[in-house]
């Protein structure tokens, strides 16, 4: 079985910082493509920032210039750089990897999500 632990959300002033850590672990031959999508009270789940493994990545238009993403794929970890936060930014932010060969077969796996909260 496959698990994404995440780490690094919180409350932080708007301005602020956090980074937001994803390291995927158990049975993993490879995985395709790994990302962070956020889920606001009330909305949709969208995608803030995804790579493929040849990667190249891509950004919500919402976070670009504010948000840097990296994946480290020796460590299986990718990471959320998330700069200048802004109150809108607020939501469960949840890891996604896609396209994971596992010694059992292919999947597509969630972490269990983290909270960052943007107020004063």
């Amino acid at each position: 079985q496959v698990q994404l632990v995440e780490s690094g959300g919180g409350l932080v002033q708007p301005g602020g910082s956090l980074r937001l850590s994803c390291a995927a672990s158990g049975s993993i031959l490879s995985i395709g493509a790994m990302g962070w999508y956020r889920q606001a009270p009330g909305k949709q789940r969208e995608l803030v920032a995804a790579s493929t493994s040849g990667g190249s990545t891509n950004y919500a238009d919402s976070v670009k210039g504010r948000f840097t993403f990296s994946r480290d794929n020796a460590k299986n970890t990718v990471y959320l750089q998330m700069n200048s936060l802004k109150p809108e930014d607020t939501a469960v932010y949840y890891c996604n990897a896609a396209g994971v060969l596992t010694t059992t077969g292919w999947g597509s796996y969630w972490g269990q999500g983290t909270q960052v909260t943007v107020s004063s």
